[in-house]
């Protein structure tokens, strides 16, 4: 049994109730529904893999996790577990409620799309999180209007003493999880970030799952 294999076993012997774990291919994005105090927990199977993950409400997906909303709820750059993630409607949508990791997320950077790796000098297509979204959300037989903001977790983007950002790999190990409490019925969506030009993702994009709780 590899590491990786034994951790998601241990995932899924701990959980309360009959788990649901889910794959997150590498590259690629996908979605699912939480009802009200379901839990999900992400895992970061390989170490070095950003989750770009958004959150809607159920109902009506133009309301949503917002990440400047939630800054100022929070008055943190960073969430820490007993922090809940608001809408654009200021309302709770996501508690994190445990982190195995040493708590490194980014709640800054936009989600990669086309425009971002032409800049990058790719003009051919590239996988990117913003079609990884819209791809997750069709699957549901649902839209969003946008993009919004996502919580960009295991992503490490230090924030300098003169403000200056760096993009650099994530410092989370095999295994190492968070789990994000549901405050409302609401749809969840994650990408696998394809990001490979940037040491994002330590410059190999991988698979990830999440358990629903």
């Amino acid at each position: 049994m590899t590491t990786q294999t034994a951790t998601l076993a241990a995932h899924l012997t701990a959980s309360h109730s009959e788990p649901r774990l889910h794959l997150i291919p590498a590259r690629r994005g996908v979605a699912a529904r939480l009802a009200a105090g379901q839990s999900v927990t992400v895992i970061n199977t390989h170490g070095k893999q950003v989750v770009d993950t958004w959150a809607f409400n159920a109902a009506d997906t133009t309301e949503f996790m917002s990440m400047e909303h939630s800054r100022t709820a929070m008055l943190r750059l960073i969430p820490r577990v007993g922090d809940t993630f608001v809408t654009n409607r200021r309302r709770g949508i996501l508690t994190v409620t445990a982190d195995t990791t040493p708590g490194v997320h980014d709640t800054l950077i936009a989600a990669c799309d086309i425009h971002r790796y032409r800049q990058l000098g790719v003009h051919d297509h590239h996988d990117n999180c913003t079609d990884n979204l819209a791809h997750a959300l069709e699957a549901l037989g649902l839209a969003a209007a946008l993009t919004p903001a996502p919580l960009n977790l295991f992503m490490n983007v230090p924030v300098g003493a003169d403000g200056a950002v760096r993009f650099v790999a994530p410092v989370s190990e095999a295994g190492q999880s968070i789990t994000l409490r549901a405050e409302m019925d609401l749809v969840v969506a994650f990408s696998a970030c394809p990001q490979d030009i940037m040491p994002v993702n330590d410059m190999q994009p991988t698979d990830a799952h999440f358990l629903i709780a």
